[in-house]
């Protein structure tokens, strides 16, 4: 492996556009020397725009022709599982935008190419990254807020229009709707936040305009063998002021909430306010969010760190599994 890490982009869209080019343009270790988009106009413009060489609209010209040592996948779901694996088999390390999968047989048959062909595969739970996040993980991890009884998570976005969402309002490309797209990283928050307890019982409800259609909202309820609990409400439909992302963790000894950021302890008898004094800088949580995972990526591959466990996902993609049955049988599941 060369000291400067050479990366491909499969899939220029605007997660590609937003987070991941930017972010790679301002690291010094990395050269961006591919984009692959099935749109090959949109592939060379994005090129153009960020002074990247080369530009294909087939991933297996980019496996042929470029000596790289890492693909960052940002494609539909649809063809992430398949994408993963083509990487991993041509000996490439892989960072992938969540879901890893559309099902929970296509995550175990990723981790076991990569297992195969040893090469790190990490999934892009950006959210973890977030500054605020992190923080508050770390109050759960010292113990100061005491045991996690529950952990409350909401993503509420407004997409109201077929040109917004594009390829994820169809189940074959998507996998499922709003509870896929945003549900699936405030559950992966929750059980991170948590300490990641084992969930048993799942108990959820999703909102769809038709039978059709996939599901534009929803909610779900999570119990875990510790006694924690996880709740998600996420929506497509939100109407109020702007996008809102947050969570809320409640413990024996304290709360925390990430959006806005305040911690707080029992101390003494009352409650105190100990939140940090902290500033993230100039960058959003968003952003910082994405230059932390790409900085764990890059250590994980050069051995200075360890990779998330890829058992989190198989995880998820069970819950994720459990929580389209209970919406569909109207009924609790058990794990």
């Amino acid at each position: 492996m060369t000291e400067r890490l050479r990366v491909g982009v499969i899939g220029a869209g605007a997660i590609a556009q937003v987070a991941h080019l930017p972010t790679l343009r301002r690291m010094k270790d990395v050269e961006v020397a591919v984009v692959c988009d099935s749109d090959l106009p949109k592939a060379r413009a994005v090129a153009n725009r960020f002074k990247i060489n080369d530009a294909f609209d087939d991933i297996d010209d980019v496996l042929r022709y470029e000596e790289l040592d890492a693909l960052v996948i940002s494609t539909p779901n649809h063809l992430h599982e398949s994408h993963a694996i083509s990487a991993l088999s041509a000996g490439l390390h892989v960072l992938v935008e969540k879901p890893l999968a559309t099902s929970t047989k296509g995550v175990n048959h990723v981790i076991r190419q990569a297992k195969k062909s040893d090469r790190i595969l990490m999934v892009g739970t950006n959210q973890r990254y977030r500054p605020d996040v992190e923080t508050v993980r770390g109050f759960v991890e010292s113990g100061e807020l005491g045991k996690v009884d529950s952990v409350r998570g909401s993503w509420h976005v407004f997409r109201p229009s077929r040109l917004q969402l594009g390829w994820r309002l169809r189940q074959e490309l998507a996998g499922g709707g709003a509870m896929l797209d945003l549900g699936l990283a405030v559950l992966d928050i929750g059980l991170w936040l948590a300490g990641n307890p084992v969930p048993t019982r799942v108990s959820a409800v999703l909102n769809r305009m038709s039978e059709r259609s996939v599901e534009h909202s929803g909610s779900a309820f999570v119990v875990c063998e510790n006694g924690a609990s996880i709740f998600l409400d996420v929506t497509w439909n939100h109407i109020g002021d702007g996008e809102r992302f947050g969570a809320g963790v409640r413990g024996s000894k304290g709360t925390a909430s990430i959006n806005p950021f305040v911690v707080w302890k029992q101390m003494h008898g009352a409650p105190v306010n100990v939140s940090p004094t902290t500033s993230w800088g100039r960058e959003t949580p968003y952003q910082a969010s994405f230059r932390a995972e790409w900085a764990h990526f890059l250590a994980a591959i050069r051995g200075q760190a360890k990779a998330p466990p890829l058992e989190d996902q198989v995880t998820l993609h069970q819950v994720l599994d459990a929580i389209y049955q209970s919406a569909e049988e109207n009924r609790d599941i058990k794990l």
